[in-house]
Parts: structure tokens; C-alpha cells; sequence
């Protein structure tokens, strides 16, 4: 379900980075949630791994997933820098084994450009992230033209 427009319309990174220091997503009450934004926005990458399980999965765009705190860590710290994530509104479900589903839509700021994405998080009961899957929406024409 995709909640935002297929838009890439761009702020200035300014306003994203600003918007994102708020910890309030609309429709969301999970604070691992809110500390993943929080952690990546502050480029506390290894905080943002230890929000993990041993066993969780980080799949960004266009990648394989990567497994583990220690290796998302890392990857973040190479991939992830100067990115300011701006999430905007977000749906929590309960899912099977106690886990919850957690959809959350915005923006993403790289220093190159931005791009509306959706994340789609799996939390365990301890509240620790099984998954996060990062999905760009942007049409193909859009995503062709980022490369450039």
C-alpha cells in the first residue's frame, strides 16, 4: 500500500533534517520505531544496529539484505551517511509470534538528492527489529534520472 505520491519532489535538506528531528510519526506509537529515525538522523549508526535482533535483516534498495547488528552497523556507516530521513505517517498491525508490522512512509534527503520511500519494519515482542525493508517510490523514469 503506498500512502505518498510517487512525487520526488525535493526540499532543501535544511527543512528535511529539521522536520526529521521530530520523533512523532502520525499513526505510530513504537519507540524502536521512533528511535531508528531518531539513531539514523543523527548518524548514530551503531545505536541504530543495536536496535536489531541477532538475527535481523536490513534489506535497502536494490540489495541483498544485510544480517546482524555488527553488519548493518557497518553498512549504514559506509551508505548511510549524510542521509536525513524525514517519516511522515505510518500504520501499525499486529503480525504472527507476537511480532508487529509496522509501515511507515516519507522522505529520504542523500546529499545528492530525495526521494519519498516507505519502510516496512517487523518487530519482535521485545521490541527488537526482525526486518526493515526500505522501498524507493519512485517511477522508473524517476529513478533513472537520480543516477545521473
Amino acid at each position: 500500500m503506498e500512502l505518498l505520491s510517487r512525487s520526488t519532489a525535493t526540499q532543501s535538506p535544511a527543512s528535511v533534517a529539521n522536520t526529521a528531528e521530530a520523533s512523532t510519526i502520525a499513526g505510530i506509537s513504537e519507540p524502536t520505531i521512533a528511535r531508528y529515525f531518531e539513531t539514523l538522523n543523527a548518524g548514530d549508526f551503531e545505536a541504530t544496529g543495536r536496535l536489531f535482533a541477532d538475527d535481523g535483516a536490513l534489506h535497502p534498495p536494490f540489495e541483498n539484505a544485510i544480517i546482524g547488528p555488527a553488519a548493518i552497523m557497518a553498512y549504514l556507516q559506509t551508505e548511510a551517511k549524510g542521509f536525513k530521513l524525514q517519516p511522515m505517517q505510518g500504520v501499525t498491525q499486529p503480525a504472527a509470534n507476537g511480532c508487529t508490522d509496522v509501515q511507515v512512509n516519507g522522505k529520504v534527503q542523500t546529499p545528492l538528492f530525495a526521494v519519498n520511500v516507505s519502510w516496512l519494519f517487523v518487530l519482535t515482542s521485545d521490541q527488537k527489529l526482525q526486518c526493515a525493508k526500505i522501498k524507493l517510490l519512485a517511477s522508473p523514469q524517476e529513478l533513472l534520472t537520480l543516477k545521473r
